[in-house]
């Protein structure tokens, strides 16, 4: 049986992938490819694909993997019926609890208006007791030379 897969191409740390029609009892790795239908770059988000050749490769049974479907689809090549496409997965969040929109909502702080505020540090310094003279410490006193 046919397959249509992509096989990966480029050098370490940016793929490219060429999207190839291959029996499916061989790796994608073997370099036995029966066609090569066009590229795939992730990186860079371009497909170019032949689309007369994947036409006639589906029609004659090739059966495409998830992601050259979503290629196919995305290119507006016609799929045959039988072709299941891949239902896009919904999202998990891991920790929901963590997130800023489920923490509890603080209040925000009202300030006082400035002429409140000056007018109550008036009132403190009106109420505060007068500060008392403290004497000089008995040692301090013992040090000084007499004067003769």
């Amino acid at each position: 049986m046919l397959v249509i897969r992509l096989q990966r191409v480029g050098r370490k740390g940016h793929a490219q992938f060429r999207v190839v029609v291959q029996d499916s009892r061989r790796t994608p790795t073997s370099g036995k490819i029966v066609a090569q239908l066009g590229t795939y770059d992730p990186h860079a988000k371009t497909v170019k694909i032949d689309a007369e050749k994947a036409s006639f490769y589906l029609e004659h049974g090739a059966q495409p993997s998830p992601r050259v479907t979503m290629l196919l689809k995305a290119e507006k090549i016609k799929l045959p019926e039988w072709v299941k496409i891949a239902e896009k997965k919904e999202s998990k969040i891991r920790h929901p609890e963590k997130l800023r929109r489920n923490q509890p909502k603080e209040e925000p702080v009202i300030e006082a208006p400035a002429v409140e505020a000056a007018a109550v540090e008036e009132t403190v310094a009106v109420e505060a007791p007068a500060e008392v003279e403290v004497e000089a410490p008995v040692e301090a006193v013992a040090e000084e030379p007499k004067a003769e």
